[in-house]
């Protein structure tokens, strides 16, 4: 994470027992928790990363261990060191002020006592906008982080009337997708990919396996010396043409992922094209629209036009920062109502989907969506992306997903997740009056995904894709 607030280190000790134990029944204790185990990771979820700088506002902290499988180790009684930079602070769940340390370094940090796995703070954001970075650490453990972005005190808060949340009418299919934008790199570098001993295509083998959507990520000009893949242009519109074409080829949908960015864009950063750069926001809302709709008129001249389409990555903080970060929320929507302007231009009746990092939390997710509905920006799917270590439990998660399919009648979509491959589809493809509408894998053609060995070969995991299949998309 990019931190730009130069406050010094803040610590708050945490001395109190956490009173919200583990319940001992819910649905998922079997698959993502465990008794005891080896801890690799420090979980920490804020419940919204975007509060008012007003002194009152706050959020829930909590924070865990997990084992190599994302698995929350229950009696885990680990001291955790809690790390502050910005303006806030950290308190019980009471709200009782806590004691300060000091580390070997000179750094003041908080220090937790899991009870029962667990521990449950609040972040008090300060008066000062900006980026506070929260960072929960444990000896040599992975340590989890959140970087909180705290808005101007008199930032005008909007919710939607009833008129503003139609159902979505478009056709919206099940997906079992998988992002393998890497793909074009891991094959230049000779990377192959085989099952029972047989070499065969990544596309056609996930295929094979029960997917039926592939995720593309696209940049602006990747190419540029600071931008995603200096000279070779990885993930720019002509591999992205290339990579559509081989996608369709073999049957499969597409779903493209506009970065709006020449390089990564996610909560943390979400730069301007190097071309866009001083543009005037007039301009700039322009430039989004000509863009998007020049992309997606390439696409469908070589009849590759993709089935849904992002406008934006992970846009929770906003995009095209700063005039699109969300503490311009007026300035946000308006750029995301000229991405779905472009995309309409070219094909009306092709999905939009908004994309927001915030599987578990609901309050950040709910500010977001009352704020950019209630200012005109119109959808048809929400994106979710769901990894553990920032996003919460699978409770939060399905408690999430219930309340805004109900609350703002779209479609759900988990676009990124990477645990818990079946429990994800199962909650998403259970939801009430089919608004679940599926997921998409990050990448699991690395190994960390578990789908495959490190020579390339399948591994038996890919079976739970097979049952999916013949259970979801028949």
């Amino acid at each position: 994470m990019k931190i730009t607030a130069l406050l010094p280190y803040v610590c708050i000790a945490l001395l109190t027992q956490c009173n919200q134990p583990n319940k001992n029944d819910s649905e998922f204790d079997s698959v993502s928790r465990v008794e005891s185990g080896k801890p690799v990771s420090v979980m920490v979820t804020s419940y919204s990363t975007t509060l008012l700088a007003n002194g009152r506002d706050k959020t829930r902290l909590r924070v865990a261990v997990t084992d190599s499988l994302s698995r929350e180790i229950t009696s885990a009684k680990d001291s955790i060191r809690i790390y502050l930079e910005g303006d806030g602070k950290v308190t019980a769940e009471d709200g009782k002020a806590l004691d300060i340390k000091t580390d070997t370094a000179g750094k003041s940090y908080a220090s937790c006592q899991l009870i029962k796995g667990t521990c449950h703070l609040v972040f008090h954001a300060g008066n000062t906008p900006g980026k506070v970075k929260v960072e929960a650490r444990s000896g040599k453990l992975w340590p989890g982080s959140h970087e909180i972005h705290t808005l101007p005190g008199d930032l005008k808060l909007m919710k939607p009337d009833p008129g503003q949340m139609p159902p979505t009418v478009k056709p919206i299919g099940r997906m079992i997708g998988a992002d393998i934008s890497f793909l074009p790199q891991l094959e230049e570098r000779g990377i192959k990919f085989s099952e029972n001993g047989r070499e065969t295509d990544a596309i056609q083998l996930l295929k094979t396996h029960g997917f039926n959507y592939i995720r593309l990520r696209i940049f602006v000009n990747p190419d540029n010396p600071k931008g995603y893949s200096p000279e070779k242009g990885y993930c720019g519109l002509s591999q992205t043409l290339a990579m559509a074409l081989r996608i369709k080829n073999a049957g499969m949908k597409l779903l493209l992922d506009f970065h709006y960015s020449d390089y990564w864009a996610d909560p943390q950063q979400q730069n301007k094209p190097m071309a866009w750069v001083g543009l005037g926001f007039e301009t700039l809302r322009d430039s989004v629209k000509t863009y998007t709709a020049g992309v997606l008129t390439a696409l469908k001249t070589q009849g590759t036009l993709p089935e849904m389409v992002q406008i934006g990555n992970e846009i929770n903080h906003g995009l095209l920062w700063p005039d699109g970060h969300i503490s311009n929320p007026d300035q946000l929507a308006a750029l995301l109502k000229s991405g779905v302007a472009g995309v309409e231009s070219v094909d009306p009746a092709l999905p939009v989907m908004m994309h927001i990092a915030l599987g578990g939390q609901n309050d950040e997710a709910r500010f977001w969506l009352d704020n950019m509905i209630a200012r005109g920006v119109r959808f048809d799917v929400l994106g979710l992306s769901y990894y553990p270590r920032w996003h919460g439990t699978l409770e939060d998660l399905k408690a999430n997903m219930l309340d805004l399919t109900d609350r703002y009648h779209k479609p759900v979509n988990v676009v990124e997740y990477s645990d818990f491959k079946r429990e994800v589809h199962e909650i998403v493809f259970n939801l009430p009056g089919e608004m679940g509408k599926g997921a998409a894998i990050w990448e699991p053609l690395n190994g960390r995904s578990g789908l495959f060995g490190r020579n390339g070969e399948t591994t038996s995991l890919f079976m739970v894709f097979n049952e999916l299949k013949e259970k979801y998309l028949k």
